[in-house]
């Protein structure tokens, strides 16, 4: 064969297999889920107190809204990770604490506590089914609220306690009035610890608009105002 056409085929497969190359690089740089801000580390400006976020999802939600709201007051900071039930607190309170100081801690356990398993660990599991059962049982999340409570006010922080969002009707794998009934459980060991709490139950039955239809979670705007009561209960804490 040609010398040139040998060569020109060589060239033509290295530009292919090239190409080829580039596609797959790029397809997978489309399937790479993109990071959640939420979740970047903050560089504190040592000028400005600490604030910590402890929650799940929710407080993931406005996690973002509330540094941008008290930008230029404090450095907010959440564990780069949802927080779970309390059993998850109890586990890895410490490591989200760290060695640093912290100002003022801002926390939250429940919707996690409350929501129905399978008994195979299937998670959202059908509450009305009798092999379905909260992750959390009423009795054990008071015991672990307890011990998260002890721990926090080993830190100094002062600590703000947000009580848990509802539960709207045909929210899977959760039963409508439970965060009412997790809630009544926390009462009283914020109260018995001088903990205040951020009312963002009572504030969602107000504005039932701001979560999602059939879905504990919430729209942007709904991030949005939870993130303002969540500023103002900081700040106030702040301030004390």
């Amino acid at each position: 064969m040609n010398r040139k056409i040998v060569s020109a085929l060589l060239i033509a497969l290295l530009f292919c297999s090239y190409t080829e190359a580039q596609t797959e690089k790029k397809a997978n740089q489309k399937r790479q889920p993109r990071k959640n801000p939420a979740m970047e580390k903050v560089v504190d400006n040592p000028k400005l107190p600490r604030v910590l976020l402890i929650g799940d999802s929710i407080s993931i939600g406005y996690t973002v809204p509330v540094r941008k709201l008290m930008e230029g007051k404090a450095n907010v900071h959440r564990p780069l990770t949802n927080c779970g039930p309390t059993t998850k607190g109890v586990a890895d309170l410490d490591k989200w604490l760290g060695d640093g100081k912290w100002d003022v801690i801002h926390f939250n356990f429940g919707l996690h506590d409350l929501k129905y398993m399978g008994p195979k660990g299937e998670n959202l599991a059908d509450p009305q089914l009798k092999t379905s059962k909260p992750q959390v049982a009423p009795g054990e999340y008071e015991a672990n609220l307890r011990k998260i409570v002890e721990r926090l006010k080993k830190i100094g922080a002062k600590l703000v306690w947000r009580n848990t969002t509802p539960v709207p009707s045909g929210a899977k794998g959760r039963v409508v009035g439970d965060s009412a009934r997790y809630n009544e459980i926390a009462a009283p060991i914020m109260a018995e610890s001088g903990i205040p709490t951020d009312d963002q139950y009572g504030f969602c039955m107000k504005h039932p608009d701001l979560q999602l239809k059939a879905n504990v979670h919430f729209s942007k705007e709904g991030s949005e105002a939870l993130a303002e009561q969540a500023a103002i209960a900081i700040t106030k804490a702040l301030g004390e």
